[in-house]
């Protein structure tokens, strides 16, 4: 079976083929560390780490190089840095944040983490060679990209060209798609702001000429796979594209992918609206990071997410499911002969849960697949017909479908020795049919966060 994918750059699903034998040459864009990331941008970071996990899955070797913005109008406007040392020790604070809540997350950390300030050299060398090749001109100590000087320029965004202002500039880093003009590579010194002194005078580089030298440095001319949120479509993508195959000839990016927009119960995100949250103003609610993993996740990345607090008691319960199936596949005494074949089913759950995932990632089939998995077993178990050999093949399966989503919790097994022995007290008191002593310990057991269930096959546990 093979990943077909939406490859933005075409409008097309396609089957994914890496340039370089089972390498994939991956490339993310990170977060502009002004503050601290919203579940916006963690919608995007987590569809980007399913991606690379279920790569991983599909049997290929990842590369992946995600970038730090620490240096653009955003950073240096809330930094009010007049220094690039001064501008590097405001966003540090929040780079480290955010690989905090990325752990948080179950987010793995990419191969290589670079960031924008460690990489002037790289981005006056591209932009002296965009120079020679007379794709820029300079204005008041500010050098732009000329983008009639690129035919294929609105290939990634499907720009109309009609939309296209000739001669026209601009210096911010974001702007509107119907406003395509030159953009800024290099910014002229403005007081009390950071700049660096190279060999194409004093200033700093603007946002779009970062990644382009960035990815390239480490991934080469052509690389398979760029990703990030819609909203980087236009104009950061498309000036990439443009700024990089301007200097090579070649194309960038084989494959583009962006991840839907999230609102908020059922409206835009936005701080005057009180509906703005980072994963720190969940976790202060006392909201499980998993629980948020899981609802960013539920959703194809290609379809707009509604994130709600139902939503998130939804998924609580449902990750509660799979933690009393771990816990029971745990704690269950299995038979050393089966009296139902399992090994069929979980061969159909992996080729289901890969159909689903083949399809452009479609994360919530792929969930149902797990959790009809789950249901299926828990019938053989109530049947008895699961023996050890399956016992070893089911948590095998689970495990592998778990690699790509990382939901499941941690194992269970570092109990607290206390209520291990407030259990063992209370199976005391069972024996001897001291019935009302043994509830009391099951009151306490249940205050200090745990449940307790009677089985044929004995006590199980689980937290609260």
């Amino acid at each position: 079976m093979a990943l077909k994918i939406s490859n933005t750059l075409t409008g097309q699903m396609e089957e994914f083929r890496p340039l370089e034998d089972n390498l994939v040459r991956m490339y993310t864009c990170g977060p502009t560390v002004y503050g601290y990331a919203h579940i916006g941008n963690f919608r995007t970071f987590i569809f980007e780490d399913v991606l690379k996990r279920y790569l991983r899955f599909k049997g290929y070797r990842i590369k992946h190089v995600m970038n730090i913005t620490d240096v653009d109008d955003k950073t240096i406007r809330d930094s009010k840095a007049s220094e690039p040392s001064q501008l590097r020790k405001y966003t540090d604070q929040y780079t480290t944040a955010f690989m905090e809540d990325c752990r948080q997350l179950r987010i793995e950390e990419p191969d290589l983490v670079v960031h924008a300030t460690d990489h002037i050299p790289e981005m006056v060398s591209l932009i002296e060679r965009l120079t020679a090749k007379g794709h820029t001109y300079e204005k008041d100590g500010s050098i732009y990209f000329r983008i009639a000087s690129f035919k294929d320029y609105g290939k990634l965004s499907k720009l109309d060209k009609e939309g296209i202002k000739p001669g026209a500039r601009v210096d911010v880093d974001e702007y509107e798609k119907q406003d395509a003009r030159d953009f800024v590579l290099w910014k002229a010194p403005k007081p009390e702001e950071p700049f660096w002194t190279t060999s194409i005078g004093s200033g700093r580089p603007g946002w779009h000429i970062e990644c382009s030298a960035m990815s390239m440095k480490y991934l080469g001319d052509s690389f398979d796979l760029h990703c990030g949120g819609v909203d980087n479509i236009f104009p950061h993508h498309e000036n990439e594209i443009a700024q990089s195959e301007s200097v090579t000839g070649k194309p960038f990016v084989r494959y583009w992918m962006h991840g839907e927009h999230l609102i908020v119960e059922g409206e835009k995100m936005s701080k005057s609206k009180g509906n703005y949250y980072t994963l720190r103003d969940l976790l202060q609610k006392g909201i499980d990071p998993l629980d948020v993993r899981y609802v960013l996740l539920s959703i194809p990345y290609k379809h707009k997410l509604n994130f709600t607090f139902d939503a998130l008691r939804q998924a609580r319960s449902s990750l509660r499911r799979l933690q009393d199936f771990q816990i029971r596949l745990k704690t269950d005494h299995f038979p050393h002969e089966a009296t139902a074949e399992l090994h069929p089913l979980l061969k159909q759950a992996r080729e289901q849960f890969e159909q689903a995932m083949d399809d452009d990632l479609n994360t919530a089939q792929a969930l149902a697949v797990l959790f009809d998995l789950v249901r299926e077993i828990n019938i053989a178990m109530d049947q008895k017909g699961v023996s050890e050999e399956d016992h070893a093949a089911i948590h095998k399966a689970v495990a592998e479908i778990n690699e790509v989503f990382d939901i499941l919790a941690e194992p269970e097994s570092e109990m607290d020795s206390r209520i291990r022995e407030l259990i063992e007290q209370r199976n005391a008191a069972r024996r001897a049919r001291n019935f009302p002593l043994a509830d009391q310990f099951r009151s306490q057991i249940y205050e200090m966060g745990y449940i307790i269930e009677d089985t044929r096959e004995g006590t199980r546990w689980k937290k609260r």
